[in-house]
């Protein structure tokens, strides 16, 4: 019975013909159901949340001012080309399109590629520029019509880059150059049009090579595919990864068209890398290695950024160009094997250079020095992430022609110094003296190097750089002093509050007795300077200083008379940018506006002017400074630039020759330079031996615009014998003009050969035989 029933048991249990498994199975296969159906829901919020949004964080572009050329303008011929050059014009025979040009003799003959400003779009056109010496002596239409003015795109000198520092240029697919959609479809993905994101005949293709071959030769990856892995996925390798690939792929075709795909994938791919930068998409492929717009690259370079995509490292054209030309022709030769391209076409190309430049043109460390000024001056009004996600433009006063000539200056001075520049730093800055741009920037002896900026940073002691602000508050009192008023160059001492006593020295020790007070600024006494600078006050020029533009945060101790405060060099810029500039204080600045990434104007930052001094006393000054070039400390200055050249300036040297200081001005140029040791550590070199140099080395190259002042209203010239100062006969022996505030100016003497009035017989024929 026990058995009867057990069977029974089994039989209700287990009914003939069932599968157990089947059920199972079943329920595995439905719940599989659910979750690939949450898992596609989910991917597919992914995809189309990141496709439909902000798909990219564009990072800010800095670029340098626009090229602006007019008849009359200042500019050399070969400076012309070396900008053109760096914005990647090609020079042909002729000119057959944007971004060539053709030089014949004096005439460059150029169609510029137009672009968008601030205040609006500047059209594509065909030029012809005309040179005569150091001048543009023409410019035409292609029609030879007059042109009045033309103005080229500006060349990009940076970025603001987010963390991960990827960067690129967002492109339209019509805007693609041709050859490059055919050429990427034809390597990468022949079924591109006809698949729904993966490409099962690609894939059974792959494996088939890959089985024959032993190893992986071949991927199956569709460019959809590629697209959702560089933009969604890691490049972990493994089934779930590859999976979830095919997966979005799919589900991202059944959103979008194939064109907008295509568009994603011209701005997502990775083509290199730029130092911590990665170069993401052919927009700025293009420019990173042929310096020019994508639309102007021809087949050859689009086969060789196409033959990228399949190892950007192991293809970079600058490491491997003997790897990467091959790789270029194979490609070419699928073109016609394509139809793409015909065999005459494919061999003329196939016998071009790679082309590419010699560096990336958009290097984020070209310019370190003054990208820092800009992200500083942008800081103040702008968020980080709206400055590295927003794809901002950033226009700025930058010139790249006078940074090239401010870098070589540096370089090549500090080359000649030898033993004397061992371990010495330096720093420029060169402005506009009219508008207070700044124009180039070295924060090191090495200007491409992103470290400490030691014009902007570097607190220094000034030296005598700040003896023009003295003699400025002495020529405000021109009741009380002329540039001929007598000074007393000789020993004294002071005692201070604290019972230290302050005994001021001239550099060569020795005195100098009575001399002029133009004499004394331009040989820079400092016996003399510091008695006038008591005379008037420590208050009162330190009130000076700051009048010009710097920020002393000094005491009003004596020894400040001779610079023992410590300033940066951007104030110091700022303190003779207003005595260059008439007395009128502009504010250094180096962005001139900012534009969206649509175009939309955001910000701009006009140019401002304010009256500080009156322009009688910054006369004089300025007069007293030219002497210092002429017969002072700044005479070298001669060595290196014709005498014609009126220029002035200030040398400074500090206390064992620890910083080396020069400051000067043409019409059109302010520059400031600083060497010296980062660890304050003596140095052989003084302002006339070190800083001046290389302002000197500059100035040759920069190749300046003679300063010419305008005598102010409240300004007279008087004649006056050069050895008393008294008033003189225009045509006697020894008789100089000099400028006085009108009202200041000596009495003009009787005539040569007469005594003055209240002048003894003996005491003029003592004068007249001295």
């Amino acid at each position: 019975m026990t058995k009867a029933r057990s069977s029974r048991s089994r039989s209700k249990r287990r009914p003939r013909g069932s599968k157990p498994w089947f059920g199972w199975l079943l329920k595995l296969f439905l719940v599989a159901l659910v979750i690939f159906a949450g898992v596609a829901v989910y991917l597919d919020a992914v995809v189309q949340e990141k496709f439909s949004g902000k798909r990219w964080t564009i990072p800010a572009t800095v670029f340098a001012r626009p090229l602006e050329l007019f008849v009359g303008q200042k500019l050399d011929k070969e400076d012309f080309l070396m900008e053109l050059d760096a914005l990647g014009y090609r020079r042909e025979r002729t000119v057959d399109g944007p971004g060539v040009i053709s030089v014949a003799g004096n005439t460059v003959e150029m169609h510029t590629r137009g672009f968008q400003f601030y205040e609006g779009v500047e059209e594509s056109q065909r030029i012809r520029v005309r040179f005569s010496g150091d001048f543009v002596a023409g410019l035409t239409r292609a029609n030879n019509a007059e042109l009045p003015v033309a103005r080229l795109e500006p060349l990009v000198i940076g970025g603001l880059y987010p963390a991960h520092n990827e960067d690129r240029i967002l492109i339209k697919l019509e805007q693609a150059p041709p050859y490059l959609v055919e050429t990427l479809v034809a390597v990468e993905d022949r079924e591109f049009f006809d698949h729904f994101g993966v490409s099962p005949k690609s894939i059974a293709r792959a494996a088939w090579v890959n089985l024959s071959a032993g190893g992986v030769r071949q991927g199956g990856s569709t460019l959809t595919q590629q697209l959702v892995k560089n933009f969604y996925l890691s490049n972990e390798r493994s089934l779930t990864r590859k999976a979830t690939e095919a997966l979005m792929a799919v589900l991202l075709e059944l959103h979008y068209d194939k064109n907008e795909i295509l568009e994603a994938y011209l701005n997502e791919v990775f083509l290199g890398q730029d130092g911590r930068r990665a170069i993401h998409g052919f927009g700025l492929a293009s420019q990173y290695f042929f310096g020019r717009p994508l639309r102007e690259l021809q087949v050859q370079h689009v086969a060789l950024l196409v033959g990228m995509v399949k190892g950007p490292t192991y293809y970079n054209p600058r490491r491997h160009p003997e790897r990467t030309l091959e790789r270029r022709n194979l490609i070419l030769d699928l073109l016609v094997e394509q139809q793409v391209l015909d065999a005459e076409a494919a061999a003329a190309a196939k016998q071009k250079p790679l082309g590419v430049t010699p560096r990336g043109s958009l290097a984020d460390s070209s310019y370190p020095a003054f990208l820092d000024l800009v992200k500083r001056q942008l800081r103040e009004e702008y968020r980080d992430e709206d400055l590295t996600e927003e794809g901002l433009r950033i226009f700025t006063s930058f010139d790249p022609i006078l940074q090239v000539k401010a870098e070589k200056a540096m370089t090549e001075t500090l080359k000649r110094l030898g033993k004397a520049a061992e371990g010495v730093e330096g720093a420029m800055l060169v402005t506009n003296p009219e508008t207070g741009e700044l124009q180039a920037m070295l924060g090191g002896r090495q200007p491409g190097f992103a470290g400490f900026n030691r014009a902007l940073d570097a607190s220094r002691p000034i030296g005598s750089l700040i003896k023009p602000a003295i003699y400025l508050a002495a020529l405000e009192k021109p009741s009380q002093y002329t540039l001929t008023s007598l000074l007393e160059d000789e020993p004294f001492s002071v005692k201070g509050a604290d019972g230290q006593v302050w005994r001021p020295q001239n550099y060569g020790r020795n005195s100098h007795g009575s001399v002029y007070l133009y004499q004394a600024l331009a040989n820079s006494y400092n016996l003399s300077t510091a008695r006038l600078g008591l005379d008037l006050g420590v208050p009162h020029v330190l009130k000076t200083l700051e009048r010009l533009g710097a920020s002393p945060q000094w005491p009003a101790y004596p020894s400040m008379l001779l610079g023992a405060g410590g300033l940066r060099l951007i104030e110091v810029a700022d303190m003779y940018q207003t005595l260059a500039n008439g007395g009128f204080n502009t504010p250094l600045r180096g962005i001139r506006s900012v534009v969206a990434a649509d175009g939309e104007p955001l910000s701009r930052y006009p140019f401002k002017i304010q009256q500080r001094f009156d322009a009688g006393a910054i006369y004089l000054t300025q007069y007293a400074m030219q002497r210092a070039m002429l017969e002072g400390t700044g005479r070298s200055v001669y060595n290196h630039v014709p005498r014609s050249l009126t220029l002035a300036g200030k040398t400074g040297t500090t206390n064992d020759s620890r910083d080396s200081w020069f400051a000067g001005f043409s019409q059109d140029l302010l520059a400031v330079v600083w060497l010296g040791r980062d660890d304050n550590g003596k140095t052989s070199l003084t302002g006339a031996t070190g800083a001046l140099q290389v302002w000197a080395d500059f100035m040759r190259r920069a190749d300046p615009l003679p300063l010419q002042m305008a005598m102010p209203e409240n300004v007279v010239m008087a004649w006056i014998d050069a050895e008393t100062g008294q008033g003189s006969a225009e045509n006697c022996p020894g008789a100089v003009q000099m400028p006085y505030i009108r009202g200041s100016e000596p009495t003009p003497g009787p005539g040569c050969g007469v005594p003055a009035p209240g002048e003894s017989v003996m005491d003029w024929v003592r004068g007249w035989l001295r």
